[in-house]
């Protein structure tokens, strides 16, 4: 198959694939995603992502329909499915089927989104551009909800500017001189001040990357220094480096920031990381 769409068991062509009117994703963004990717049709960090996305529906009072493991042994076997080996396979989870109503009972099961469509994880050493943008989302970002308009108009808005991403900052009300920076529209953000990676910890201010939590990792195999402490929209104009990191890219350094150019200074370490981050991918997926 070209691609490929899942919905509670049903499965063709994702053009080809429907969803009720009454599913509670149409009307209220009633679920939980996640995203990954795969190569040789082996996906990578599949346990992480999972742990995520079950996460994500407790922590919203969502009844998965499935086991993990009985997740993760669908997954495995749909990407087999798809003519090309390089995929990106998004996973949701809506509350489940019933008429129009605020509330939901919290009797109901879940349905089960997946869609398979062929495409490589992005070019890790190739810099990018960014804008920055205030947030003002709400105080859940670190479940993976459907509710993404925010991250929607953010994303519009770095396009337009012609920039690949958005960074978000709490104004300057919410606790530090120019706003601390959360993440991205679609990405964490890490900046290497001092010689010392830095980047937002992992409360309900921002999602917890799998890419991210690769980063750390790195950083402890590799001996480079890091702290999960905020830093500010004024640090990424001083900062060595600016790094966006995302399931899909790994972590891409930022040349330049709302028209400004950044970083550039601790291109070693950098490249340290990413030649890591790569290898890691490569040795999992097969070289």
């Amino acid at each position: 198959m070209k691609n490929l769409g899942y919905y509670n068991g049903r499965i063709d062509l994702i053009e080809n694939i429907t969803v009720p009117m009454n599913d509670r994703a149409t009307c209220f963004g009633d679920g939980c995603y996640d995203a990954l990717y795969c190569r040789n049709y082996i996906i990578y960090c599949l346990e992480e992502h999972l742990d995520r996305l079950y996460n994500s529906a407790a922590l919203l009072g969502i009844n998965p329909p499935c086991t993990k493991a009985e997740m993760g042994a669908l997954l495995c076997d749909l990407v087999k499915k798809v003519d090309d080996h390089e995929q990106f396979i998004y996973i949701q989870f809506s509350r489940g089927t019933a008429p129009r109503n605020h509330a939901h009972g919290g009797h109901m099961t879940a349905n089960l989104w997946i869609t398979l469509t062929p495409g490589p994880v992005q070019d890790t050493y190739e810099p990018t551009t960014c804008i920055t943008v205030p947030d003002t989302r709400f105080y859940h970002c670190n479940i993976k909800t459907l509710n993404l308009l925010p991250n929607v108009m953010a994303s519009e808005k770095a396009h337009q500017a012609g920039c690949h991403e958005a960074i978000f900052y709490r104004p300057a009300y919410e606790g530090a001189e120019n706003g601390i920076v959360t993440e991205c529209a679609h990405s964490n953000v890490h900046a290497i001040i001092d010689g010392v990676l830095r980047t937002h910890a992992t409360d309900n201010l921002i999602l917890p990357g799998i890419a991210r939590m690769n980063i750390l990792k790195m950083c402890r195999k590799l001996g480079i220094p890091y702290a999960e402490i905020p830093f500010t929209k004024a640090d990424l104009f001083t900062a060595d480096e600016v790094m966006i990191s995302s399931s899909g890219s790994f972590c891409i350094p930022v040349k330049e920031i709302d028209g400004r150019p950044v970083g550039g200074r601790a291109g070693e370490m950098l490249k340290t990381l990413q030649d890591a981050l790569v290898n890691d991918w490569l040795d999992v997926t097969g070289r």
